[in-house]
């Protein structure tokens, strides 16, 4: 899944119970049929509405506009109470008590169908699950009722912006998402100096995660995945009082740790050597540009056009997904992406969009073939799968493509 539901995902397999040693092949076999309207030709068990939620969310932010069946296929994956699962093979089927639910993944649905236009209804109850699932302490876990998570809150508050709430106004208990955010935040100085961690340790610690860092600068801003430049802070890693300054005090963690492996972050896979991340550092990319840090994050949107046609071409949609995000946020031309059109590339992972170049127009809740021949199996068997790898966002992330 994507780079963003990672640390989230493993957090819920724990939940859940314990994980299985190993991985399956995520390539389909022969006898595997995939939904016609889905993006991507990976297992989508568990990050189907996550992918293709940002895959829209891409080509609308590049003026394309998708395929209404692709569109459709999101919206009837909803189920009655407005939440989105990770994925439901037979939607006609209605949600129960067994459905893995996703806050995640409704996240990034409402944000892409908020996006595209002429879906209230349905991210309008979406918005209401998320808010029935808030937690006591103003954030949300990847499951609903799990524990606050940086990555889950902060993804489920660029879904209240996207919506038109204000995150700030969205509590429980009075506390609202900036509340659990400013917990979630390490102190200047040391190793953190400033960083986001995704969660607390067993004894209540927190630790400097870049993955969890770049999605709470997000979140502390208020912001989704699509940003613009902001206006650049030059202010010094200082206590943080405000959600404001934990993005100053998060961005200046990420600037540093790009810096210091060549303008890209890493990643430390349990029982494998050190590589390089893609999908963190153009989250973190997005992330810096929405701060104003715009020198690093043009630095290392140049380095991810250098180096990550390969991993963008072997993880599929939601890849080139975060990688137009990274593109749009530092002005980059997504369609000259050191020689690729990310746009192009996007496309052809799923159905051909109603229309391909910059026209300003929105999809609409068409009707038309809902591509019904569905494979899967339960979620959390992915889930539990995923955590016998190890941490790799998410999403994300939340199968994280980077694996």
């Amino acid at each position: 899944m994507n780079v963003r539901r990672s640390a989230a995902v493993l957090a819920a397999a724990a939940v859940i119970g314990a994980a299985t040693p190993a991985a399956a092949d995520p390539s389909p076999s022969p006898s595997q049929a995939f939904p016609s309207a889905l993006y991507g030709d990976k297992d989508p068990k568990f990050d189907g509405v996550w992918r293709q939620s940002l895959a829209l969310l891409a080509q609308d932010t590049v003026g394309v506009k998708p395929a209404a069946k692709s569109v459709q296929w999101l919206t009837r994956q909803q189920c009655a109470d407005g939440s989105f699962a990770s994925y439901r093979p037979d939607p006609t089927t209605a949600c129960d008590a067994k459905t893995m639910l996703d806050t995640n993944a409704t996240s990034a649905a409402v944000q892409a169908l908020t996006a595209l236009g002429g879906h209230d209804d349905v991210t309008r109850k979406a918005v209401g699950w998320l808010k029935s699932v808030q937690n006591e302490d103003g954030g949300w876990g990847y499951a609903p009722g799990g524990a606050s998570d940086t990555n889950s809150t902060s993804i489920v508050t660029g879904a209240l912006a996207a919506a038109g709430e204000k995150p700030d106004q969205v509590e429980k208990d009075g506390k609202s998402p900036h509340d659990a955010l400013l917990k979630l935040a390490l102190p200047c100085g040391g190793d953190g100096d400033g960083a986001f961690a995704f969660q607390p340790d067993k004894k209540g610690e927190l630790a400097a995660n870049a993955d969890a860092t770049a999605a709470g600068v997000l979140g502390a801003l208020g912001k989704g995945m699509v940003v613009e430049p902001g206006k650049k802070s030059d202010a010094a890693c200082e206590k943080a009082t405000t959600p404001q300054q934990a993005a100053a005090n998060g961005a200046g963690y990420l600037t540093a740790a790009l810096a210091k492996d060549g303008n890209h972050l890493m990643s430390a896979l349990a029982g494998a050597e050190p590589q390089p991340d893609f999908g963190n550092t153009a989250d973190a990319v997005v992330a810096l540009a929405a701060q104003g840090n715009t020198a690093q994050a043009e630095k290392s949107v140049r380095w991810l056009e250098r180096n990550s046609a390969s991993w963008a071409a072997q993880s599929g949609p939601a890849a080139y997904a975060q990688l137009i995000f990274a593109a749009h946020a530092t002005g980059t031309n997504p369609r000259d992406f050191g020689g690729a059109d990310l746009v192009k590339q996007l496309g052809a992972t799923g159905p051909a969009p109603q229309t391909a170049g910059k026209t300003g127009t929105k999809a609409s809740d068409e009707k038309e073939d809902s591509g019904s021949d569905f494979f899967g199996v339960w979620w959390y068997v992915g889930v539990c799968l995923v955590a016998g790898i190890g941490i790799g966002f998410l999403f994300t992330g939340r199968k994280k493509q980077q694996l």
